[in-house]
């Protein structure tokens, strides 16, 4: 009886393990596998800037805090009352989808804006999870 065949593929696809935690590590990485820059962020929070701020509420909510807040909390912002009552919580990666696509995650919010470059986004929450304590 020949085994030659079976021992190969046995062979070669235990050596594909490592390669797989490898990927699952990444791909665990947070958002979108990408370190932030807050510095870099900084500059591109002033896009923001048109609705929100850190301090104050205003077309959007403020976002001191933001990072491990419940969704829709800030006190004296109208949310729209799909994202009240979601139950998310401000997470790093739940906040990289939020820029991915408001609509997608929640879509009867009011927020419309999205970031599409997952650089730009990873950058944005480091300014974020740094200067909006």
């Amino acid at each position: 009886m020949n085994v030659w065949p079976y021992s190969v593929l046995r062979r070669s696809t235990a050596s594909l393990a490592p390669a797989a935690v490898a990927i699952a590590l990444l791909c665990a990485a947070g958002p979108a596998g990408a370190t932030g820059d807050a510095a870099r962020g900084q500059t591109l929070y002033k896009g923001c800037a048109d609705c929100h701020s850190i301090n104050e509420n205003g077309v959007g909510p403020m976002h001191k805090g933001v990072v491990g807040r419940e969704a829709g909390s800030v006190p004296g912002y109208d949310y729209s009352p799909d994202l009240k009552n979601s139950g998310i919580v401000w997470t790093e990666e739940n906040l990289d989808k939020w820029l991915t696509g408001p609509q997608a995650m929640v879509p009867e919010t009011k927020m419309f804006f999205d970031v599409p470059d997952a650089q730009d986004r990873a950058d944005i929450i480091a300014y974020l999870k740094e200067k909006a304590r």
